[in-house]
């Protein structure tokens, strides 16, 4: 079974967002030394997964879970077989691994992330 691993949360002021969470479930943001603007998001110890916030890139954007995949490319094709379709096309993560965006067949976003530490 392919798991929720990641979640990401889209903010217009990132600086009130993150003040926001860290009062109302005590989250720990750390910025990512990346090629772009994100915040990883530790959401505590035990069961759960962590997340990421983003820059909005689009009013009303929703959070966005990603499943953990052996290929984004198999699970692509997955996707489009099953009536669903590909939003974003696979990108490099540097150090982390492969990453998708697809749409299930009502609309609704999810990534899909393949673990690879060479990934550029």
């Amino acid at each position: 079974m392919n798991r929720p691993v990641h979640f990401e949360i889209p903010a217009g002021d990132s600086a009130r967002i993150r003040d926001f969470y860290t009062k109302v479930f005590g989250w720990q943001f750390r910025k990512w030394d990346g090629p772009a603007e994100y915040w990883l998001i530790s959401t505590g110890e035990g069961p759960g997964i962590n997340g990421g916030l983003m820059p909005r890139r689009e009013p009303g954007g929703l959070t966005v879970n990603t499943m953990d995949v052996e290929s984004v490319d198999d699970a692509v094709a997955k996707v489009l077989a099953s009536g669903g379709t590909q939003a974003v096309a696979k990108m490099g993560i540097p150090g982390i691994g492969w990453l998708a965006y697809c749409k299930d067949p009502e609309g609704t976003l999810f990534g899909l992330m393949q673990n690879d530490p060479n990934a550029k």
